[in-house]
């Protein structure tokens, strides 16, 4: 595959050397040229044909969502990943970015971090997203039937009593589009890791509690866990699982990175499977990389299902393609499928359950 050509979008000259010194660091990435605001960048597009965009959110003039809506005007294709500041105000631009296109994005140095670690992290991070997004992948259908759901395997479906759903790149707008679906008398809760850092997590809660039937918060340490809501793993920190008697718990750690993540999937999925055993259905959603795969096992052990989302409405075929290698996905659906196939295995599993539990 030809080098991975990028066009850095930045107003700060600094930033821009900054990227573009990252950049020169790795042979598969070469800088297709640099803009220092958001209509010199759409002049220089199709001059340069970058495969891929790095744009600050906020620029002078046009700011970075202004030109990201008329990025996907002109290039609905074309990757870009957002370069914003871990802050309050840069998340939520963040979230906006991601819900009008944006496909990824990186947060820049803070004042918080040691200079050196900090430059290794946004290299480490940028660089995995830029291959990741511009990797060779077969093409998205166009118009025509839709994509339709597959069983890869049939097994008898147990009663839910707990949804766990493991996301990366590509999460926040794949959950907004989910969990608005799933019905305010769900009536079993749903525990979720998003690899985002500290505070976007609760952004990103905040604003799907505004969009759903459901509550969906922040997850807290101790937190019982009753129908009717969600609860996002806080940014930097693991989520688990316990029972304590008749009750289920959350418990929030800061125990070390899994698959190079904090939040990580398999610790999610590791305790629901260990404290709800067969009642678990998973949901592995779009992501880079293979968080889930080793959770998704142990879900399967205890007798729990698995759905994945399928390649054609993922941003990035990496955890639930990796799910789908490993043999471990009971059923592979197109996003718009999921949330109606939750709740119909949710409600006819308990139905069966009760049924049972009169004769």
């Amino acid at each position: 595959m030809p080098p991975v050509r990028v066009l850095i979008v930045d107003d700060s000259a600094l930033i821009r050397k900054l990227l573009s010194d990252l950049l020169a660091s790795d042979p598969e990435i070469i800088l297709a040229g640099t803009a220092g605001n958001g209509r010199l960048a759409l002049a220089r597009i199709p001059e340069v044909k970058p495969d891929l965009i790095t744009l600050d959110i906020e620029m002078p003039g046009m700011d970075g969502l202004e030109t990201l809506v008329e990025i996907r005007k002109l290039y609905p294709k074309l990757p870009v990943i957002m370069f914003s500041a871990l802050t309050e105000r840069g998340g939520a631009a963040t979230l906006d970015a991601l819900a009008r296109g944006a496909s990824d994005y990186v947060t820049k140095p803070s004042s918080n971090e040691i200079p050196e670690r900090s430059h290794l992290r946004v290299r480490e991070e940028l660089l995995r997203k830029i291959k990741s997004l511009c990797a060779v992948r077969q093409p998205r259908p166009g118009p025509g039937p839709k994509p339709l759901p597959v069983t890869v395997s049939a097994r008898p479906q147990p009663r839910i009593d707990v949804v766990a759903i493991g996301t990366s790149t590509g999460g926040p707008n794949a959950l907004t589009e989910l969990i608005p679906e799933i019905p305010a008398d769900f009536p079993v809760p749903i525990v979720v890791v998003q690899h985002m850092p500290a505070l976007f997590t609760r952004l990103l809660a905040e604003r799907l509690n505004g969009l759903s039937h459901l509550e969906v918060h922040e997850g807290k340490a101790g937190q019982k866990l009753q129908r009717g809501q969600v609860w996002i793993a806080p940014g930097n920190h693991h989520m688990t699982v316990a029972r304590k008697g008749s009750e289920f718990v959350l418990g929030i750690n800061h125990d070390a990175q899994e698959n190079s993540c904090r939040p990580a999937v398999d610790v999610l999925f590791r305790s629901v499977a260990q404290t709800y055993g067969a009642n678990v259905l998973a949901l592995v959603l779009t992501g880079m990389g293979a968080d889930g795969t080793r959770g998704s096992a142990i879900i399967r052990e205890a007798g729990g299902e698995v759905i994945v989302q399928d390649e054609a409405s993922s941003v990035v075929w990496g955890m639930p393609g990796s799910v789908v290698a490993a043999n471990l996905a009971d059923h592979i659906y197109p996003l718009a499928a999921i949330g109606p196939e939750v709740v119909r295995r949710v409600s006819k599993g308990r139905a069966l359950a009760t049924a049972a539990a009169r004769r």
